[in-house]
């Protein structure tokens, strides 16, 4: 009984996801056998959900049939207050919240300001994006451990993407392993890019000289980063950059490497005039909904530094 099964009609309630099936399909699961064991078997076959996280959810007595709806304790209440952040968090009460560019049952999407690490770095740290995240769980009453699925640097804004529940964080992780997330980039960098459009694959590793620093390096890890000329100005080109893979630091090491640093970055030779972090955002982030499977697409405006930054520089004619 493998089959591709529409999962539009599911809506929750509360801690449950209630998933209504056709009249056939219910009919054959009563005649093979309903029991939750069951039920987990048929789920496996579908190949629509992660083999461990149905294992975790039958263990905990998360599947059942009520009449012709599968039941799955998909949401279950988190207690807030004994995440390590809580503290923290409670502290910056007043605090303006992160900037919601997506939110279902499923997902958050907020836009990290620069500045701002996506997660400590140490005990104790606070004025993270995950702390915020969590306190916008508490204030608008959710009891979820909202979990990031990608990071971006401290000096690098842009959207990041946060689980809300197992299965999503479940379905959204392998995503990632399987490089399913495109994840876009705008940046100025310093000279004329001479190529419209080209990828750069240069593995990248540690720079042995430098302990923050990163560095191309035929003993590194794989790196492959695709790049397109948007806009040139007079000294230098915004370009949109696409990530193949996600090692730190990397459109900076690529780009510096090839003779066009960040404007601003001058950990890798860029000119700090300007500003006094990279003029590096992320601009686009595309995604498949880990329940529906419907493509996402949210866009993240640049902000004001960046839009000031652009406009310091004069367009060339033609660009």
């Amino acid at each position: 009984m493998k089959r591709q099964l529409n999962v539009d009609q599911a809506v929750r309630r509360g801690e449950w996801l209630e998933w209504p099936l056709p009249s056939p399909v219910v009919q054959e699961l009563k005649e093979n056998g309903d029991s939750p064991h069951h039920l987990r078997q048929w789920l496996i076959s579908l190949g629509q959900f992660p083999e461990k996280w149905l294992n975790r959810l039958y263990s905990t007595g998360g599947i059942k049939l009520n009449r012709n709806k599968l039941m799955l304790q998909m949401f279950k209440d988190y207690d807030l207050s004994g995440h390590p952040l809580y503290v923290l968090a409670m502290a910056s009460w007043d605090e303006e919240g992160p900037d919601i560019l997506y939110e279902d049952d499923h997902c958050l999407v907020v836009s990290k300001p620069v500045g701002m690490p996506v997660h400590p770095s140490e005990a104790g740290q606070s004025g993270t994006l995950d702390e915020a995240v969590l306190r916008h769980a508490v204030l608008t009453g959710q009891n979820v451990h909202l979990r990031h699925i990608h990071r971006l640097d401290e000096d690098t804004s842009g959207p990041v993407l946060y689980a809300k529940n197992d299965f999503a964080q479940w379905k959204l992780d392998e995503a990632m392993r399987q490089k399913q997330i495109q994840r876009d980039y705008a940046a100025l960098v310093q000279g004329q890019v001479r190529e419209e459009k080209f990828t750069i694959d240069l593995p990248i590793g540690r720079d042995r000289h430098h302990a923050s620093k990163r560095r191309v390096s035929k003993e590194g890890q794989p790196a492959v980063t695709h790049v397109e000329v948007a806009r040139r100005f007079k000294g230098v080109t915004l370009v949109h950059v696409r990530l193949e893979t996600g090692r730190t630091h990397q459109i900076r090491v690529h780009l510096s490497h090839i003779g066009h640093s960040l404007v601003g970055d001058r950990l890798y030779g860029g000119s700090g005039q300007l500003l006094s972090t990279q003029a590096l955002h992320g601009c686009r982030l595309q995604f498949l909904h880990p329940w529906t499977g419907s493509p996402v697409e949210i866009i993240c405006p640049y902000p004001d530094w960046f839009v000031r930054t652009e406009q310091h520089f004069r367009p060339l004619q033609n660009s």
